[in-house]
């Protein structure tokens, strides 16, 4: 078995669970490998792994960042592989736990990012024009044409998070596997954490932040967020935003699948909803081949 092992995959199908499993099963350590859980605070929204459901299993890169802060794909980088070698020095082993596919590539690739942060210069472009430069990067996004704030600070994060390979060669050898399950299913998933989320204290979570007036780049493009924000703003009621936090999760999700297909060889599995267990030994065994 490799040292490193990678649990990836879309939004809600059954990552941290798994991943706690499959620790337990070959003594590792796990790394958030997932851009919204290093910052502090934003727990419900982020589905971030509770204290007990640890289960003591050390973990890393969670709860690291203040939401004022800029974390960049530059500071994961630093920070993950300074994770994995310090694990691997103590003769662990390390999962790599997240749906964020270019923090997973900056950690393990040989991959140049820009140490500094850039802020774009839209003075000349119209809203019409950033609107078509962010559609040529995410198609689906949910970014309004007239919300030209939003549109310059997604266009920020795109060049902030650009890389520049040197030769796409892999620094660490590593197994990568992808947990899926049936599209409809998945989808059925995501509803379902939205109401649970909810029912936890998302909209009490969210509301301290809005309370301090944070509009922080972390804040204004974490799904789950954006969208109590224009709740708590009289834009939508609030049966409307929900609907979008559902909306957006399930096409972040589809998203995800893209990249991950277009971007890794991964093994795929199949989660067994009904019993968990079976899908960590599936990928013990594999893991094991």
């Amino acid at each position: 078995m490799k040292n490193i092992i990678v649990i990836a995959g879309p939004t809600g199908v059954g990552k941290t669970k798994i991943s706690i499993e499959l620790a337990k099963k070959i003594d590792a350590e796990i790394i958030n490998a997932d851009s919204m859980q290093v910052y502090i605070g934003m727990n419900i929204g982020t589905a971030k792994i509770k204290e007990e459901e640890k289960e003591g299993i050390p973990h890393h890169l969670f709860d690291i960042c203040s939401t004022d802060r800029i974390y960049t794909i530059y500071d994961y980088q630093k920070d993950a592989r300074s994770k994995i070698d310090e694990i691997l020095k103590r003769n662990k082993k390390v999962i790599l736990v997240g749906g964020s596919g270019l923090y997973i590539r900056s950690a393990l690739y040989d991959y140049n990012f820009k140490e500094e942060s850039i802020h774009g210069d839209y003075s000349k472009l119209s809203n019409e024009e950033l609107y078509n430069e962010v559609l040529k990067i995410d198609p689906n996004t949910d970014i309004h044409i007239n919300n030209r704030e939003r549109l310059e600070r997604f266009l920020d994060k795109a060049k902030n998070d650009s890389i520049t390979p040197n030769n796409s060669e892999k620094l660490y050898d590593f197994d990568i596997i992808g947990l899926s399950t049936d599209r409809d299913k998945l989808y059925s998933v995501i509803d379902n954490r939205v109401d649970k989320m909810i029912k936890e204290g998302l909209v009490d979570e969210v509301k301290s932040f809005y309370d301090k007036k944070d509009y922080s780049k972390a804040i204004m493009t974490a799904i789950g967020y954006k969208e109590l924000y224009d709740f708590f703003d009289g834009k939508e009621s609030f049966e409307e935003s929900i609907n979008k936090i559902k909306t957006n999760s399930r096409r972040f999700a589809k998203r995800q699948y893209t990249f991950f297909n277009n971007q890794f060889d991964m093994k795929w599995f199949d989660v067994d909803y009904s019993n968990i267990e079976n899908t960590v030994s599936d990928v013990y065994n594999y893991l094991n081949r």
